[in-house]
């Protein structure tokens, strides 16, 4: 039977896969490990009564497991891995935490509105803790097999490219060869091609506001 999982709509185009990272991990997730689901496609601007009775905090991505919807992408993950042990993305624990801080230190630059203040160098400090690890154990972060870490990173280094791309001109610098190997491995996989928003334009949408306040 297939699972049931509400994601984020496009802003403003309802009925196409939105620019959540969150949801797209879980997505991800699903498809890498074969499991057959049903999306709900959520307006956030302007949610449907049914998805906030059994959803009341009406955040995405939340999934139905055995008749109960769960919500938060850490819980949605690793029950999956439970339930759906095969094939296996685990990731050992000591690889866990590769790029944990990308994401923030991504946002901070992005809404960075001094160029001396130090987000820049902070990411690239970050990206290239990556680069260092995948030098070492790649390509993938725990070598030559996807796991969960690698797909929690993939829409995270999607936004990143896309809205530094956008707002500021900005691309992960050419010596971390390593770096955007990767990123060319996760983006050209087949779950990401399905999982990934529906168009460039949805994801910078939904950065514009908190780049522009």
């Amino acid at each position: 039977m297939a699972l049931e999982i509400c994601v984020k709509a496009a802003a403003g185009a309802p009925d196409l896969l939105g620019d959540c990272p969150f949801c797209q991990r879980v997505l991800l997730t699903l498809e890498e490990k074969k499991v057959p689901y049903q999306m709900h496609l959520i307006d956030t601007a302007n949610k449907p009564q049914w998805f906030l009775e059994v959803n009341p905090e009406g955040k995405v991505p939340v999934v139905k497991f055995d008749g109960k919807w769960v919500p938060d992408s850490d819980v949605i993950t690793q029950t999956l891995e439970t339930k759906y042990p095969e094939p296996s993305l685990v990731t050992p624990s000591e690889y866990s935490s590769v790029g944990s801080k990308l994401f923030g230190s991504f946002v901070t630059f992005l809404k960075s509105k001094d160029a001396s203040d130090g987000s820049e160098q902070a990411l690239i400090t970050e990206l290239s803790a990556l680069e260092e690890h995948l030098k070492a154990h790649g390509p993938y972060a725990n070598g030559e097999k996807i796991s969960a870490v690698d797909l929690g990173l993939a829409p995270k280094l999607y936004h990143l490219e896309v809205a530094l791309g956008h707002f500021k001109s900005w691309s992960v610098p050419e010596n971390l060869t390593h770096v955007k190997n990767y990123m060319k491995l996760l983006f050209s996989r087949e779950s990401f091609l399905k999982t990934q928003p529906a168009d460039k334009k949805y994801l910078i949408a939904g950065w514009a506001p908190k780049v522009n306040p």
